[in-house]
Order: structure tokens, then sequence, then C-alpha cells
């Protein structure tokens, strides 16, 4: 069972790999990457760190806050896990580039909750 006070542990690994994907191109913009680079890989993996930790999240915390869209998240997670083999780096890119900060944001104001 997911318990409540798990929550501010998820969100805080949830905005450390935000973190660790944003200090990897401190500028913001990300090359394209070759599908087989241990680099893409990496970027994945973070992203997949993002999804799962989304979904551990315990349910009435995602649901006090629909601001955030928590169902393509978790959907990403399953996507990088089990299609990996569909899985693009221009997709990647872009979820990094464009969807990541504000989520980012968001997870930082949800943090201070628990303060």
């Amino acid at each position: 069972m997911r318990e409540v006070i798990r929550d501010s542990l998820r969100l805080k690994h949830i905005l450390e790999a935000c973190e660790r994907l944003k200090s990897y191109y401190p500028d913001g913009e990300i090359p394209i990457l070759n599908e087989k680079s241990l680099e893409f890989f990496g970027l994945v993996k973070n992203l997949e760190i993002i999804g799962e930790a989304s979904y551990m999240l315990t349910k009435e915390f995602r649901d006090s806050k629909p601001m955030t869209d928590w169902q393509p998240i978790i959907a990403m997670r399953h996507l990088l896990v089990h299609g990996y083999y569909h899985v693009s780096p221009r997709i990647v890119k872009e979820i990094i580039e464009n969807d990541l900060p504000p989520l980012q944001a968001q997870i930082a104001t949800y943090l201070l909750e628990f303060k």
C-alpha cells in the first residue's frame, strides 16, 4: 500500500531526475541523439524515474493536484519500460525541452507543502 508520508520522497525523486536532466544541458538545447548511445539511455532512465515516482504517488495526492497531468507521465514510463523499442530520440528531446520545465516548477511547489 502506498503511504502518504512517502509522497514527499517520491516528489524529491521526480525533482532530482528533472534537475539531473537539466544539468546535462544547462542551455536547454539537447542535440539529436543516437538511439544506441549511452547518453540517450541515461536520459531515458531519468524519464523512467519521473514516471515511476509519479505512479507511486498516492492517488489522493495526484487527485489533489489536477494542474499536473499525471496520466501521460505514468503512461510515458510504461512506454519507456515496456515499449522501449519504440522510443524515439526526437520524442525524448521534445519531452525534456518542453514538458520538463513546467513539471519541475510544479513539483518544487508541491514539495513546499511538506516543509
